[in-house]
C-alpha cells in the first residue's frame, strides 16, 4: 500500500496493517538488533497518524525517535529495513536524508515540542498550510526541556498537536470513566459542529469574547471539579484523553478531531510497551534496546561473554558503598545501561534515578557534594553534553567533589551520530578545575574509580568506552602518565581504549624497522606533559591518537605545550576530525575514520617519510 492511499483504509484494513508491521519488525529486529518495545508499543498511533495526515507535507516530529520503526515501514523503506542500524544502511532513528517523511533528526529526549512549536510558528511566519505534531513519552516528559516546550506551545496559540505516550509513568490523575465518556462525546459530529459554531459566533466581537470567556471558564470550574486538575489545559492546551492507545480506529477519530480544533491540543494516549510480542510485553527494558534474539522463545541468539566497562563499575561501587556509607549513585534514567542495577537494589536509599534529566543531576550531584555526600553520577557521554551549564556553575564553580562516571565514551557504533560520545574530551576539558581520569582497562577503572572516590577533591571525571577491555589489561596508574615503551624513530600517545590501536600501530611500524615510543595518558586533565616532551625531543616525531572530534582534542593541547616549551617535532594528529560520525561496528567506523591501528601506522609513516 502507498501513504497516499492510508487515508482511503477501512478500520479493518488498519488494524491488519498494525498486525502486519508488528510481524515485520519482529522479525527485523531480531536479526538486526534495535529498539524493539517502545517501537511495537506506538503501532496504531503511527497508523492512525498516517491515516490523518500527509507527511510528506505535514511534519511528525519524534522524541527520542527510537520508536520510529512502524514509520519507516509505512513511508516506503520496508525493502531495506533488513539494513537496520548498520553501516550504510537505515537508521535506527528518524534521519531527514532517509525520507522527506522523517521531519526532524531525533536521538536525545524532550525536544520535540519546542522543535514542532519552531515548525508551527514557521508556518505562520511563511503563511504556509500543514499539520504539526509531536510524539513524545511519558519518560520524556522527566526532562525539563519538554516543559519548557510544552508552557510556550500552550500559551501560542499555534495550532499543533502533541501526542503523549503514556506507556507507563501517571502523568495526571486517573479520571477513569467519566473522562472516557467525555471523550466519546467530543468525537460525535454534533458536538464538534456545535463547537467550532459557537466559537465562530463568540469570536465576532468583543461582547462574544467576553460570554465565551465567561462560559469557557464556567466549564473549565465544572470539569475540574469532577475530573481533577490538568495541568496540560492550565498550559493552554485543549486536553483530550486518555485515550487506548492500541484502538487504531478511535485514535484515527481523535486526531481527525484534534485537527478540526486549529489550536494547541494535546492527546493523551495510553499503550503497552512491546505491545503485541509477549516476551516484549513482559519484559520491556530487556527488549528496550536488544540485540538479535530467536523469535519463538524470545531469548537472545548469544549471550554478550564476560564483563564489560560498565559492569565492572557498577561491582566497583558495590564495594566502594560498603566501606563509605557516605556513596551515592545518582543516574539519569540509565539504570541498568550504566551497571548500577545492583547498586540499586543493595543500596535502595543511597540510589537516584532522576529520569530523563541530566542537568538536573548534573545540579543535584553539587547539591549533595555541598552538604558532606560522594556522589558519583553515571552517565552517557552523548547525555553528559545537557548538562555542560550545571557542571560550571553547580559542581566546579564551588570545586565540590562529585564524580562523573562517563560511560559510552568515544565511539558506540549502531546508534550512530547522535549517540556517539565523542564530545565530552572538548567540553569538559574547558570546566576550570575540572580533572579527567581515563581507564584503558578493567583494572584502571577500578584503581581510577577508587582513587577518585577516596583520594581526590573537586570535580573528576572517568571516561571509558562501552563494551569491554583489549590487549592492554594492566594498570598503568590512576593519574599523570605512563611511559610503556621507550623508542627512537617516532612518539605515539594515545589514552583509554585507544591504547589497544596505538600498541597495534607499534607493532606493525616495528615490523617496518622502526623503533617506536608509545605514551599511555591516565589522565588528561591535569596534562603531565614531561613524559611527552623528553620523548619528543628524542624522537622529534609525534603521532596523538584518539577518539574524539578534532576540535578540543588533547593532541593539539600537546603540540601547542610543545611550541611553548621550544620543543621542535613533526606532529599529526590522529582523530575523527570535524565530522559526525555515521552508524556501524565500532571496527568499522575506526577503520573508515583512520583511527584504528593500521590507519596510524599510516600516518606515522607518512611524518617519518617526510623527514
Amino acid at each position: 500500500m502507498l501513504p497516499q492511499q492510508y487515508s482511503e483504509m477501512t478500520d479493518q484494513q488498519a488494524r491488519q496493517l498494525c498486525q502486519q508491521l508488528r510481524v515485520q519488525m519482529i522479525q527485523t529486529v531480531s536479526k538486526t538488533g534495535g529498539h524493539l518495545a517502545a517501537s511495537l508499543g506506538v503501532v496504531e498511533i503511527l497508523v492512525a497518524v498516517h491515516r490523518v495526515f500527509d507527511l510528506d507535507v505535514d511534519r511528525l516530529v519524534f522524541d527520542v525517535g527510537h520508536q520510529c520503526y512502524a514509520h519507516k515501514l509505512l513511508t516506503g523503506r520496508g525493502s531495506a529495513m533488513n539494513t537496520l542500524r548498520k553501516f550504510g544502511g537505515l537508521s535506527g532513528f528518524p534521519k531527514p536524508h532517509e525520507s522527506r517523511a522523517d521531519a526532524f533528526i531525533a536521538g536525545h529526549a524532550s525536544n520535540s515540542v519546542s522543535v514542532a512549536l519552531g515548525m508551527a510558528r514557521a508556518r505562520t511566519v511563511n503563511k504556509e498550510d500543514y499539520s504539526v505534531l509531536a510524539l513524545i513519552g511519558d519518560g520524556a516528559l522527566t526532562g525539563g526541556l519538554a516543559f519548557e516546550g510544552l508552557a510556550d506551545a500552550g500559551s501560542s496559540g499555534e495550532p499543533l498537536i502533541v501526542i503523549l505516550n503514556d506507556n507507563g509513568m501517571s502523568i495526571t490523575k486517573s479520571v477513569g470513566g467519566v473522562a472516557a465518556h467525555l471523550s466519546r462525546q467530543r468525537l460525535k459530529p454534533q458536538y464538534l459542529h456545535l463547537k467550532k459554531l459557537y466559537r465562530s459566533v463568540t469570536g465576532k466581537n468583543a461582547v462574544g469574547q467576553a460570554v465565551y470567556k465567561v462560559t469557557h471558564r464556567a466549564k473549565k470550574m465544572v470539569k475540574d471539579a469532577i475530573l481533577g486538575y490538568s495541568m496540560f489545559e492550565d498550559m493552554g492546551f485543549t486536553y483530550l484523553g486518555p485515550v487506548d492507545g492500541h484502538d487504531v480506529s478511535y485514535l484515527t477519530r481523535m486526531l481527525r478531531y484534534a485537527k478540526e480544533l486549529n489550536c494547541p491540543v494535546l492527546l493523551h494516549v495510553k499503550t503497552v510497551k512491546g505491545k503485541g510480542y509477549t516476551p516484549a510485553e513482559r519484559q520491556p527494558d530487556q527488549f528496550h534496546g536488544v540485540g538479535p534474539f530467536d523469535v519463538e522463545k524470545g531469548l537472545a541468539v548469544s549471550k554478550a561473554g564476560g564483563a564489560n566497562f560498565s559492569s565492572v563499575f557498577g561491582e566497583s561501587m558495590c564495594q566502594l558503598a560498603e566501606e563509605k556509607p557516605e556513596l551515592v549513585a545518582i543516574t539519569a534514567a540509565m539504570r541498568l545501561g550504566t551497571g548500577l542495577d545492583e547498586f540499586a537494589r543493595r543500596y535502595p536509599q543511597r540510589f537516584f534515578d532522576v529520569g530523563i534529566a541530566e542537568g538536573h543531576a548534573v545540579a543535584m550531584t553539587g547539591g549533595l557534594a555541598k552538604q558532606g555526600a560522594l556522589p558519583v553520577f553515571a552517565v552517557y557521554s552523548t547525555f553528559l553534553q545537557r548538562g555542560y551549564d550545571m557542571l560550571i556553575h553547580d559542581m566546579a564553580l564551588q570545586n565540590l567533589h562529585g564524580i562523573l562516571a562517563v560511560d559510552r565514551a568515544g565511539l558506540v557504533g549502531e546508534d550512530g551520530e547522535t549517540h556517539h560520545g565523542v564530545f565530552d574530551v572538548g567540553f569538559l576539558s574547558t570546566v576550570p578545575g575540572m580533572q579527567i581520569l581515563c581507564p584503558a582497562s578493567f583494572a584502571e577503572l577500578r584503581a581510577m574509580l577508587r582513587h577518585a572516590v577516596c583520594e581526590m577533591t573537586g570535580p573528576v571525571a572517568i571516561r571509558y568506552p562501552r563494551g569491554g577491555e583489549g590487549q592492554w589489561t594492566q594498570v598503568a596508574g590512576v593519574d599523570g602518565t605512563t611511559v610503556i615503551q621507550e623508542g627512537t624513530d617516532v612518539t605515539l600517545v594515545a589514552y583509554g581504549t585507544m591504547v589497544d590501536q596505538v600498541l597495534q600501530a607499534a607493532q606493525l611500524l616495528e615490523q617496518r624497522g622502526h623503533s617506536v615510543a608509545v605514551v599511555k595518558l591516565n589522565s588528561i586533565r591535569p596534562l603531565d606533559m614531561d613524559p611527552i616532551r623528553r620523548l619528543c625531543e628524542q624522537t622529534g616525531r609525534l603521532i596523538v591518537a584518539e577518539e574524539c572530534n578534532d576540535s578540543g582534542c588533547v593532541g593539539r593541547t600537546i603540540i601547542s605545550e610543545l611550541a611553548l616549551a621550544g620543543v621542535p617535532v613533526k606532529a599529526a594528529l590522529v582523530n575523527l576530525g570535524d565530522q559526525f560520525v555515521p552508524q556501524g561496528s565500532v571496527a568499522q567506523l575506526r577503520e573508515m575514520t583512520g583511527i584504528d591501528g593500521a590507519g596510524i601506522c599510516q600516518k606515522a609513516m607518512e611524518v617519518i617519510a617526510n623527514g
